[in-house]
């Protein structure tokens, strides 16, 4: 598996639909990766019918993401196959925040509990090690059980709650040291 950056177009935009966005074939890639999880969908309360959720949707949703500065947006890729996509924030809005943060991370529905997510999650750490960062943290939903189970199983641990900055919804904050190798 390799995590790469998503192709920002030439022009700098963070606008990443219509004729000087996204190629049509990976925004349509992409979509696929968003609606094949629904449960997932209606968990984050992302977009406003997770059944029916269109390319314009996911491109305004990246665009969003990458409006942060230091926002980075990862495509997982295993051949030519689109597993997932993580979003990372080098730095937290909030400036007494030290770490870098995994904004999300999504495994394509028919993929999960196969092991992509947690190699996902280690090519992340990986390269926010690299870039020297100490520690990583996330948010996770508190209604989402099952991705609090994920992270702790992978040594994240629990260090707050607090509501999500944009939708004001109940989270647990995680956080995993970064030594120099795990």
């Amino acid at each position: 598996m390799i995590l790469e950056p998503l192709p920002i177009p030439d022009d700098g935009r963070q606008e990443l639909h219509g004729p000087h966005g996204l190629p049509a074939p990976l925004l349509d890639e992409l979509t696929a990766l968003y609606r094949s999880d629904p449960v997932f969908q209606r968990i984050s309360g992302d977009f406003p019918d997770p059944d029916d959720i269109r390319p314009e949707h996911v491109a305004a949703s990246l665009s969003a993401e990458l409006a942060h500065p230091s926002a980075e947006v990862l495509l997982a890729r295993e051949g030519h196959r689109l597993l997932g996509v993580a979003i990372t924030l080098a730095e937290h809005p909030d400036p007494d925040d030290p770490d870098p943060w995994i904004g999300m991370l999504m495994v394509h529905g028919q993929e999960q509990r196969t092991g992509y997510g947690r190699e996902m999650a280690r090519l992340v750490e990986e390269r926010l090690r690299d870039e020297g960062a100490a520690g990583v943290r996330l948010a996770v939903l508190e209604n989402n059980p099952r991705a609090l189970a994920f992270w702790t199983a992978l040594g994240y641990e629990v260090i707050d709650r607090r509501e999500d900055r944009r939708l004001h919804r109940p989270c647990v904050v995680l956080r995993k040291a970064l030594g120099a190798t795990d």
